[in-house]
């Protein structure tokens, strides 16, 4: 273990949210909000010369980062980002208690979207700015936006990016780890301004745009209106729904496009499956909600838009959908757990993991059947290692022991099953809004500071999957063998 590796790293790290926080500091100046510039300066100013003295003093020669190292420091990146990024918030005023603020930011850089606000249009310009910049911060990741731009990292980085990146194989797209790093943001940064521009085209005011647009890149889903996106015309919603799913794509396919390898990028499995989900899922729904809207095209457009909303891990809306019949909202629900691609900035198991989980169950059935059989699991044209599937099996493991923790620690709250499971689901899959006391028209602000504590603690686990946190947390990755 690189303890000085680690530490200088987050030193770093600081530094770089510091920097930051300077970007919504010049929408308060926009704006006239001198109270959130004050909060937003100094905020920026004790995290830059904490990170300078943490790098300064930390000296090391080993710059090599190994597979723990890369745990460790991603870890300890996203505490510390969301620990910096809610003091603005609080010292502002614009949110009166440090756990609440702590939950906001958290929700942010997970592109989570559950918010404890109860109005949120009463927020200032500028914290509202900030707040959905999150999204787009930790969409990506901040620790790849940190590779490609710091040349001190070494190839060995890539442990960092499969520790940050969502999804059960994340490989270098070239070569070098750094333009890697490059590539998926400037992908990134690509899709992010083309959205912005449509959602102008549409008529939606820059300020909006620009927030919704980075809430839908990074998957996240804060809204700036009380009715998330229902009062934005049809048009902006299509354009919304739509780059809900282009962000839910493995960006690595983006990148076959963009070498004229159109045939190899179609040829992904976990691409058609996808499409497939949404498509199923889209049918039924509008079928099944049609009688409660006047017109099928609308049915249509609100089921595209929820379902977009919650596979994407989104967690925008154009409906209470905790008003839509049981069928939906069971759809719904499995989508949540299901979540999008490998690769991209969607949160839940992944559609790679659940087709792998699948075949997996199925080459055991043939094989009870069929003692004598050879089974091979393929997936993406290729035979899948049994390491693999007992890779992803060893998760789903995981992944459900950790959710029913998190859900019995909260379940000492007021509210009913429904409400908690699906506070937790939508937590821990870092999707947002929930059902019933937790829906999409409500806000996690009846929960107690215990219980949202616990529930940002599920937001970490579910944006970094889970490991990261662990090793984080684990003596022994801290202490060293004789």
């Amino acid at each position: 273990m690189n303890n000085r590796m680690v530490l200088k790293t987050a030193g770093r790290i600081m530094q770089i949210v510091s920097l930051l926080l300077l970007i919504p500091a010049v929408v308060a100046i926009i704006y006239a909000e001198i109270k959130q510039l004050f909060a937003f300066c100094i905020t920026a100013l004790c995290a830059f010369l904490a990170g300078l003295v943490i790098v300064k003093l930390t000296k090391t020669k080993n710059r090599v980062i190994y597979a723990k190292d890369g745990f460790a420091i991603t870890a300890l990146a996203w505490i510390i980002m969301a620990l910096v990024g809610a003091i603005p918030f609080v010292i502002a005023g614009d949110i009166k208690s440090y756990v609440d603020a702590v939950f906001e930011t958290v929700s942010g850089f997970t592109t989570t979207g559950a918010s404890i606000l109860t109005n949120v249009e009463a927020m200032s310009r500028s914290m509202l700015f900030w707040r959905s910049f999150t999204h787009w911060i930790g969409g990506m990741g901040v620790l790849v936006f940190v590779m490609a731009i710091i040349p001190n990292f070494t190839d060995r980085s890539i442990h960092i990016m499969r520790a940050e990146m969502p999804g059960p194989i994340i490989g270098k797209l070239v070569p070098r780890v750094k333009d890697t790093a490059k590539i998926l943001y400037l992908i990134y940064i690509f899709l992010t301004v083309l959205e912005a521009v449509l959602l102008l085209a549409g008529g939606m005011p820059l300020f909006d745009s620009l927030v919704h647009t980075f809430g839908t890149a990074g998957t996240g889903g804060f809204g700036i209106k009380a009715d998330s996106i229902a009062s934005y015309s049809p048009y902006c919603q299509w354009v919304i729904a739509i780059f809900m799913l282009i962000f839910g794509v493995n960006f690595n396919l983006y990148y076959l496009l963009l070498l004229r390898r159109i045939r190899t990028a179609l040829k992904s499995s976990e691409l058609w499956c996808y499409i497939s989900v949404v498509l199923v899922s889209v049918a039924i729904i509008t079928v099944n909600i049609a009688p409660i809207y006047k017109s099928f095209s609308t049915a249509l457009r609100n089921s595209t838009f929820q379902v977009a909303s919650i596979i994407s891990t989104t967690g925008f809306a154009t409906a209470d959908f905790d008003l839509w019949p049981g069928l939906s909202k069971t759809i719904l629900l499995l989508l949540m757990f299901c979540g999008a691609c490998a690769g991209s900035t969607a949160g839940g198991l992944k559609v790679s993991r659940v087709v792998m989980l699948f075949k997996s169950v199925a080459k055991e059935i043939r094989r009870m059947l069929h003692p004598r059989s050879i089974g091979k699991v393929h997936f993406e044209g290729k035979s899948v290692e049994d390491s693999t599937l007992s890779s992803v099996s060893t998760y789903f493991v995981i992944y459900m022991i950790c959710f029913f923790i998190i859900f019995l620690l909260i379940s000492f709250e007021p509210f009913g099953l429904e409400s908690n499971f699906s506070a937790v689901a939508a937590c821990f899959n870092n999707i947002g809004p929930g059902f019933s006391a937790v829906g999409p028209t409500a806000s996690y602000t009846g929960y107690t500071g215990f219980s949202k504590i616990i529930l940002s603690f599920a937001m970490l686990l579910g944006r970094l999957e889970i490991f990261p946190i662990v090793v984080f947390l684990s003596p022994r990755t801290w202490i060293k063998k004789k």
